[in-house]
């Protein structure tokens, strides 16, 4: 999480919408990668595409809050 990423910035959007996203649908090389968990959360922009996947929903909002951007809760 060293790397910041500009979330947004070309159409000056500042939100970023956090959802669960099973591991189970997600392509094989993120599978393997998910080290035994069963559900990521994506933070996402506002056209759904996937910015970032992170292990819990704290982490979701913490990475929103260390990018300056506002993050809200999709069920």
């Amino acid at each position: 999480m060293d790397t910041r990423y500009d979330f947004g910035a070309e159409t000056g959007e500042r939100i970023v919408y956090v959802r669960p996203v099973a591991v189970a649908d997600l392509p094989e090389e993120i599978q393997a990668q998910a080290a035994g968990l069963t559900q990521l959360y994506a933070l996402c922009d506002a056209n759904g595409a996937r910015l970032a996947l992170v292990k819990d929903r704290w982490m979701a909002f913490a990475l929103a809050r260390e990018n300056e951007v506002q993050a809200v809760n999709v069920h």
